[in-house]
């Protein structure tokens, strides 16, 4: 098999969800749903359902980075998805071990409040994440919280909050920020994306649902996803189309979401919409 035409490898390196909606399991059925083959290093295990957090256990730095270069050792990988690192240590561990190793694409989304309301992150792994790790990455993806959190600033509550708070992002050191607008309020429900050439809006429909359980984990590894199926000659504004065909398969995988039966509380999307 030609190396053009194999399946693409990705890690995900994030925390566990036992409903399966989010973290490394949303990230993996994401990943095989569109054709990637899906990896794995755990960072915490964490106590959780569709209605909240009960406790978070993050794993050891040293068994995170004996996960990565054991894993690094055997596997070609084309692109990593980083989700929840808990503490500074953890950061670093990844930051060293894929600066020494680094693959084509690196996607970060910077998770550190629950769709719950739940804080994931303490202060020490906040500013690590901020510091270490987005400058590392090609893509991040905040949402508001999120951006509020990296930026030490209010949450932005309109759209014009929201473009103003770009360039602080964008200063931060990744080349493209897909700026998540989930928290606002209306009909539509728009993303702002930062390239090296500018910015656009990313609009689209708001859906009626409650299944909004791992959207941010799921369009991360979407994006991997779709970055790695880029031709290596692809031109500067080829990670754009990519970003928006992770949208895209997202907003249908939220208007699916309705088939699930999962949980008492918000819901996972439906990661194999296309297939079942």
């Amino acid at each position: 098999m030609s190396n053009h035409s194999r399946l693409r490898n990705v890690l995900t390196i994030a925390g566990s969800d036992p409903s399966g909606g989010a973290g490394l399991q949303g990230d993996l059925k994401t990943f095989s749903a569109l054709g990637v083959y899906g990896t794995n290093v755990i960072t915490a295990v964490i106590a959780q359902n569709t209605c909240g957090v009960a406790s978070v256990y993050p794993v050891a730095p040293q068994a995170i980075r004996e996960q990565l270069e054991h894993l690094l050792d055997d596997v070609e990988l084309d692109a990593v998805k980083i989700g929840m690192v808990a503490s500074r240590e953890v950061a670093e561990v990844i930051a060293d071990v894929l600066r020494q190793r680094r693959p084509r694409w690196i996607v970060l989304d910077p998770v550190m409040v629950a769709k719950s309301g739940d804080i994931l992150v303490d202060d020490a792994g906040i500013r690590a994440v901020r510091d270490i790790l987005v400058p590392l990455a090609d893509v991040i993806t905040p949402n508001l919280p999120e951006a509020a959190v990296l930026l030490d600033s209010p949450s932005p509550t309109s759209l014009d909050a929201m473009e103003a708070m770009l360039p602080g992002l964008t200063q931060l050191g990744a080349p493209y920020v897909v700026l998540k607008g989930g928290h606002l309020r209306g009909a539509t429900c728009p993303d702002l994306l930062a390239t090296p050439n500018g910015h656009e809006w990313l609009p689209a429909s708001r859906i009626d649902t409650d299944n909004l359980h791992g959207t941010g984990c799921t369009l991360s590894s979407a994006i991997a996803a779709c970055l790695v199926k880029l031709p290596v000659e692809a031109n500067a504004n080829a990670p754009v189309a990519a970003i928006g065909d992770a949208k895209r398969w997202l907003h249908a995988a939220l208007e699916a979401s309705v088939r699930l039966n999962v949980g008492k509380g918000r819901g996972p999307v439906h990661h194999f919409h296309a297939w079942w």
